[in-house]
């Protein structure tokens, strides 16, 4: 026979159960509004923390593919967002919110990279380019060399994207993808249209810059974090396996002696940061506990 006392603790329980559920189902904006949700934000933005708030409902709001995510997931993608100082304004393009099936998932914009790039302090130049029909005269793969005339453009037709960073050192590289390549990477790799269907072009400069930075670039923690978490393409896994085996900022290429490239010297506190998995789970055991 169940004594008082245990059928008291079983009510208590089921109240908080109660209240678990209660609090999990909350919109994104009463979620946002909750002093869990806006220290977090504090925490990361001091006092950008509530006009942070306010873009994330805005980009919510005119999107009807995110209201059909779940809440969490979009404050989770947001999140990591916030972690990179990025906005995630979709006019903006350093930052985007992708809904991927009801969850939504963080997505870095080829801006996004650019900025994350400058900040490490270490490139000269650094750019990426859609090439239009006449321009390309010459492309070499094995040495690299790209001869291309902007003036001799012969139509607004775009055969291809160009990518291109030299270090403070020197260290130089650049890549060509044609639109086709682009495309049949995007069929292999791509999980959602979102982006692709809002914007080619950027999602296919995005994907060309993306590709030379993660294989001849210098990686700071700030962009081993944002590589990893910008998880829409499968192949982030060989960067990850590259990371996880002592992989420390630079990654180093055929011919370049990894000693002649700068690279920030990660101190014990620069770990590998947690995916968005282990953020969303935190703040789900966060509600567990009451803490709201």
């Amino acid at each position: 026979m169940a004594t008082n006392s245990s059928l008291k603790g079983k009510l208590a329980t089921a109240g908080k159960n109660a209240n678990q559920v209660q609090a999990s189902s909350l919109p994104l904006k009463d979620l946002l509004g909750t002093p869990t949700m806006k220290k977090k934000f504090e925490e990361l933005m001091n006092d950008r923390a509530p006009q942070y708030i306010t873009s994330i409902i805005n980009l919510y709001n005119s999107e009807t593919s995110l209201q059909k995510c779940e809440p969490m997931s979009v404050v989770s993608s947001a999140m990591v967002a916030a972690t990179l100082d990025l906005p995630v304004d979709k006019n903006l393009g350093y930052a985007w919110i992708v809904p991927y099936g009801n969850k939504a998932q963080f997505q870095l914009g080829y801006k996004g990279y650019i900025q994350l790039a400058l900040r490490s302090a270490q490139y000269r130049y650094i750019n990426v380019t859609p090439i239009h029909e006449g321009e390309l005269i010459k492309w070499n793969p094995l040495t690299e060399e790209i001869e291309i005339d902007f003036e001799a453009r012969a139509s607004d037709a775009v055969i291809g994207y160009a990518a291109y960073f030299e270090l403070l050192n020197g260290f130089r590289k650049t890549i060509y993808w044609t639109k086709e390549q682009v495309e049949k990477h995007r069929k292999k790799f791509s999980k959602s249209d979102f982006g692709w269907k809002n914007d080619w072009d950027a999602m296919a400069m995005k994907t060309v810059l993306k590709s030379l930075l993660s294989k001849w670039g210098i990686l700071s923690i700030e962009m081993q974090k944002a590589v990893v978490e910008d998880n829409d393409e499968r192949e982030i896994k060989d960067i990850t396996s590259e990371s996880q085996s002592g992989y420390n900022g630079a990654i180093e290429a055929e011919g370049v002696v990894a000693e002649d490239i700068p690279m920030d010297e990660p101190t014990p506190a620069e770990k590998q940061p947690e995916s968005k998995e282990d953020e969303l789970a935190k703040v789900a055991k966060e509600f567990d506990e009451g803490k709201l």
